[in-house]
Formats: structure tokens, C-alpha cells, sequence
């Protein structure tokens, strides 16, 4: 019994000295002992381990020093506040109104133009497609042809028009912004206002600091209406059927405003 027990401690010693020995042999991998590798078969070296990146260090901020004090300056006044509620103001305003009414039908107008073409070209595709079997191979290319370059035309013209009714509204609330600018500074410093604020900054004010009304009254007075570029007339429409022939109208660039 007592020679089992010597036995089995044994294994455990051995056993812990080969698992130190291992430890300690893969923490010294890296070292080079003199006198290894001589007589004998040359031992190789394990392979080293690739280098682990070094932790980035957080970039430092320059500390900029204190600029040169200035010379004292003239202290701003004290603050006389007004706040203009701009959506409310065009919404009262004619020529706002008038802009909007205006561009919106042109808008309408373009949409019906283009359904009523859009309609037109499948009907001649399905024309098209109805005599497919009694045209030549040539005809029916040169026709199919000519149906894809008109559509792409029109196209081109119906992108132009929506482009120049959007540059005729632009134009139009560039003029009645410039006529509010001018309002504000008028009724504010008939007010002896001399800082104004747009009503969605403010949670909270007296109805006195409002100036809507006296601007939106005082812009009506001097823009009552604006001019509208006028749209270019849509070219007129080439009859259906129409086999390589194009219109003048289709060969003419849309003027631009």
C-alpha cells in the first residue's frame, strides 16, 4: 500500500515537473542560450511571434496661448427685442399667395401635358406592335427607332419646363424675401427694435414683442404682387404614325428663362 502511494506521488511530481518545464521553456523561446545547437543536429528556432502593435497613445491638445488682450471696445446697447413669425407673414402676404396659386397650376399643367403624352406613346408602340408582322425588318427598326428618339425628346422638354417652372418660383420669393428684409428693419426700428427674432426660436413672449402684424400689413402695402417669368410653350405634338419625319418644333431647343 505504501509503495503505491510512493509510486503514485512520484507521477505527480514527474508530472508537475514536466508541465513546469514546459511552462518555462515556451516563456524562454525568445532567448538565445550560448552553447545550444552545437555537435549535434542544429535545433530549430521557433518561429517569433509577430510583434504586438503599440497602444496609440490619446493625442495631446496643443494648449494655444491666451491671445493679446484688445483695446476696449464700445459696448453693444441693450437689447430691444421683436420676433416676426415669417411663415404667418407669407401666408398673409398677396404676393406669396399670388406666387404659390401661379406655380401650382403651372405644376398641374405639366402633369396632365405629360400623362397625355405619356398615353400617346404606348399607343404607338401598340400600333407599332400590331404591324410587326407586316413590316420589313428594316421598316420596323427604322420605325421603332424613331418612336424612341421622339420619346426621349419629349422627355428633354418636359424636364426643361419642370426646371424653368421651378427658376420662375425661385425667382419670385427671392423678390419677396428681399421686400421682407427691408419691412423688418423698418417696422423694428419704428419700434426701436433693434434685434429680431423668428418665432421659432422663442418658446415664450408678451404680445407686445410681436411684429407680425405690423410687417405683414406694411409688406402688403408695398409688394402686392410680383412678376412670374412666363413658361416657354410646350411644342406641339407629332401626329401618330409619323415614320422619320420630325417637326420643327421637336428639333427646336426650349428656351430657358
Amino acid at each position: 500500500m505504501a509503495r503505491r502511494a510512493t509510486v503514485a506521488l512520484a507521477a505527480i511530481l514527474l508530472s508537475t515537473t514536466w508541465a513546469g518545464g514546459a511552462a518555462m521553456a515556451q516563456q524562454q523561446q525568445d532567448w538565445f542560450v550560448p552553447g545550444q545547437g552545437q555537435g549535434g543536429a542544429q535545433q530549430q528556432r521557433p518561429a517569433q511571434q509577430p510583434p504586438r502593435p503599440a497602444q496609440q497613445r490619446p493625442q495631446q491638445r496643443v494648449v494655444q496661448p491666451n491671445p493679446a488682450p484688445l483695446p476696449p471696445g464700445e459696448q453693444p446697447p441693450a437689447a430691444v427685442i421683436g420676433i416676426v413669425d415669417v411663415p404667418e407673414v407669407q401666408r398673409q402676404s398677396s404676393a406669396f399667395n399670388h406666387v404659390r396659386e401661379e406655380i401650382e397650376k403651372r405644376r398641374a399643367k405639366l402633369n396632365d401635358d405629360l400623362q397625355k403624352e405619356q398615353a400617346r406613346w404606348r399607343d404607338e408602340q401598340q400600333a407599332l406592335a400590331a404591324q410587326r408582322a407586316s413590316l420589313s425588318p428594316e421598316d420596323l427598326r427604322t420605325r421603332e427607332r424613331d418612336l424612341q428618339d421622339r420619346v426621349q425628346d419629349s422627355q428633354r422638354i418636359f424636364r426643361d419646363r419642370s426646371r424653368s417652372i421651378e427658376q420662375a418660383a425661385q425667382g419670385s420669393l427671392v423678390e419677396i424675401e428681399q421686400a421682407l428684409a427691408v419691412v423688418i428693419r423698418q417696422v423694428a426700428a419704428s419700434r426701436k427694435v433693434n434685434l429680431v427674432l423668428p418665432r421659432p426660436l422663442v418658446i415664450y413672449n408678451e404680445p407686445p414683442f410681436d411684429l407680425t402684424p405690423e410687417v405683414s400689413a406694411q409688406l402688403n402695402k408695398v409688394l402686392k404682387s410680383v412678376t412670374i417669368a412666363a413658361e416657354d410653350a410646350p411644342p406641339a405634338a407629332a401626329p401618330a404614325g409619323n415614320t422619320g419625319q420630325r417637326t420643327p418644333a421637336q428639333d427646336q431647343q426650349p428656351r430657358r428663362n
